[in-house]
């Protein structure tokens, strides 16, 4: 037996912004962005927050396994964009579901946090100290962007994505997680500065900064290294995977660790073209975009991997 996905969800804020609409904000243009990220457009949340949709994402995950939530003794919240300091998110979230019967907390790990909340959760379960886990990644990225940035404000939006996991037949093989702090600030904000009675400055204004090139040479050089050493682990080979399931950062970043690892890019789904990046939600949205459309067959072998901020990677071949 191991730690299996047993159902999917997700959710997209209504709003949609194309590249036409952010060239009225920033200097750029439709074409450019295209061919520089693969974005065409992307969903920004208007009065929609990070708990509502990680909630709206669960419930579509719980009915599509088809479970109550009383089930649930688990959930694990991946974001860095929560609206909330205290209640933590998968608190809030546990509450709007019905969940009662959950042990509940939130992780940040950035773009690789859905792949971190499902190693927890597996770890969880294989120890016995939950049956059935709800994961799940989220993240209101656009309150974070300085809209006069475009090295960031073209990449990243909102939205939310979750998977209802328990022990089964088919599920994970292999999994794999790395951090290396040294390098974090390549891909950085800044919370609210200390400010008291003691300290009386002004309050700061803190966006998302990224250096680019770094972020790109990082994630291509590190990102076939895991998959390899995961593979290595499971005895499996890159022909033997269905699909590669990659955070979806931007296409030229998939583009290139497909051409580094010599598998066809067929093999990499993308929805960064109408989605962006959103981060720890990237992959599960993907997932679920996969399942209902029927992409995802019992006993197919996925590798999901995540990478960003922290900076952070990890990967899990998991039999469908």
């Amino acid at each position: 037996m191991a730690t299996g996905i047993i159902g999917t969800g997700s959710f997209l804020p209504p709003t949609i912004i194309d590249n036409n609409e952010l060239a009225k904000l920033v200097k750029t243009n439709d074409e450019w962005i295209r061919e520089h990220t693969g974005i065409v457009e992307r969903h920004i949340a208007t009065d929609e927050t990070t708990s509502y949709m990680g909630a709206q994402a669960s419930l579509a995950a719980i009915e599509n396994a088809g479970i109550d939530p009383k089930e649930i003794d688990l959930i694990v919240f991946a974001t860095l964009s929560g609206e909330r300091a205290t209640p933590s998110m998968s608190c809030i979230v546990q509450d709007k579901i019905g969940a009662t019967n959950a042990t509940c907390f939130d992780i940040n790990a950035a773009c690789s946090g859905f792949v971190y909340a499902f190693q927890t959760a597996d770890a969880y379960i294989k120890s016995g100290l939950a049956k059935t886990a709800l994961i799940i990644g989220a993240e209101t990225l656009s309150k974070m962007v300085d809209w006069k940035d475009r090295s960031t404000c073209i990449l990243f939006a909102d939205g939310a994505g979750a998977a209802i996991v328990r022990d089964k037949e088919h599920g994970v093989l292999s999994s794999i997680t790395h951090s290396d702090g040294s390098k974090g600030m390549s891909l950085k904000c800044k919370e609210r500065s200390t400010r008291n009675f003691l300290n009386k400055k002004q309050e700061d204004k803190h966006y998302i900064q990224m250096i680019g090139p770094d972020i790109f040479k990082f994630a291509v050089r590190k990102v076939p290294a895991c998959i390899d050493l995961l593979l290595e682990r499971a005895n499996v080979s890159k022909d033997d995977v269905t699909y590669f399931v990659l955070h979806q950062a931007n296409a030229r970043i998939i583009s290139s660790v497909s051409n580094k690892m010599g598998v066809p890019i067929e093999k990499f789904p993308m929805n960064v073209d109408h989605c962006g990046n959103t981060s720890s939600a990237s992959i599960p949205i993907l997932l679920n975009e996969m399942n209902r459309n029927g992409m995802l067959k019992s006993g197919d072998k996925i590798v999901i991997c995540g990478f960003g901020g922290g900076l952070t990677w990890g990967a899990q071949l998991i039999e469908w």
